[in-house]
């Protein structure tokens, strides 16, 4: 068991670590933390039979975890537990504090840290639409009704204008987000796009006037649902209802899991449960091992 730093990582390894395990998602792939992180590196157990990416900042010369912008889940990938002993050791021995997202696969049961619950909606494609329909509620049959109704357009987008169109909308809800960051996740987008990971799709009115957009990534297990974007006229003719459900059809019977990323906020996860989403929760983890000063200007 050793970490290594990602310019001694054999990339091809690691891809297929996370490619044949069911919680390894697209955040953990080298591409992605290569593009979306400032540093980081890799636990890797055996011959890459199991990884965890460890993305890290220094500041007063102390390393620390950290979690890159547009990156929801990491954690241990691969057929151990997170409780292993000498996992958690090796992580001990690398970085003594952190703030790191988890996959839904680890159950923590040490007394390691304080864990935080998170929610992500996540909903089957592989049956027929008219079966995923029976699943919606009664009140988003209503609205994708009026969006018809509305004369609505899907299409697909250009992915730096859905980029754009998120980061001007919604850019002060993160504030931890910078322009830096935008700009690392276009770069990355326009790079997975060139092997058909990404793809961005808009919904128009009649008029040709953009409603909503979607920005999206996808492996061979699901489709991410990383920026979706309602523009303020498109609310009113449930732009975004009218998008997702559009998705939804043109992916059904696909072995595939629409990942919609969330989310804690009730009025969201309400939105994607009226598709007939399902919680798979996930865990923030936060640790604090610094030795004593430190440790107390550090919660």
């Amino acid at each position: 068991m050793l970490i290594i730093p990602k310019e001694y990582i054999d990339f091809a390894k690691w891809d297929a670590c996370v490619q044949r395990n069911s919680k390894g998602l697209i955040y953990a792939t080298s591409a992605y933390l290569n593009a979306m992180t400032d540093n980081w590196s890799g636990l890797v157990i055996n011959d890459y039979e199991a990884i965890m990416p460890l993305p890290w900042r220094k500041k007063w010369g102390i390393k620390y975890l950290y979690t890159p912008a547009f990156t929801q889940q990491l954690g241990l990938i691969g057929p151990y537990s997170i409780n292993n002993t000498a996992i958690l050791q090796t992580i001990a021995d690398f970085v003594k504090y952190g703030d790191y997202m988890l996959n839904a696969a680890n159950k923590p049961t040490h007394n390691t840290g304080k864990l935080t619950e998170k929610c992500n909606c996540i909903l089957p494609l592989s049956t027929p639409y008219l079966h995923i329909m029976e699943g919606y509620s009664k009140p988003l049959v209503g609205y994708l009704k009026k969006a018809i109704n509305n004369g609505l357009i899907y299409a697909e987008a250009n992915i730096n204008e859905a980029i754009d169109a998120y980061q001007s909308l919604y850019q002060e809800r993160f504030e931890t987000f910078v322009t830096e960051d935008y700009n690392h996740f276009k770069q990355l987008g326009l790079q997975l796009e060139l092997t058909h990971h990404s793809f961005a799709k808009k919904v128009t009115d009649k008029e040709g006037n953009v409603m909503a957009y979607g920005m999206f990534l996808n492996d061979s297990k699901r489709i991410y649902n990383l920026m979706p974007t309602t523009l303020p006229a498109g609310r009113k003719l449930f732009a975004m209802h009218f998008l997702i459900d559009c998705l939804i059809k043109e992916h059904a019977e696909q072995p595939l899991l629409l990942d919609f990323e969330g989310s804690d906020h009730p009025g969201i996860r309400q939105f994607y449960e009226h598709f007939g989403s399902q919680n798979e929760p996930y865990s923030l983890w936060h640790f604090n091992q610094l030795p004593w000063p430190l440790r107390y200007f550090k919660k």
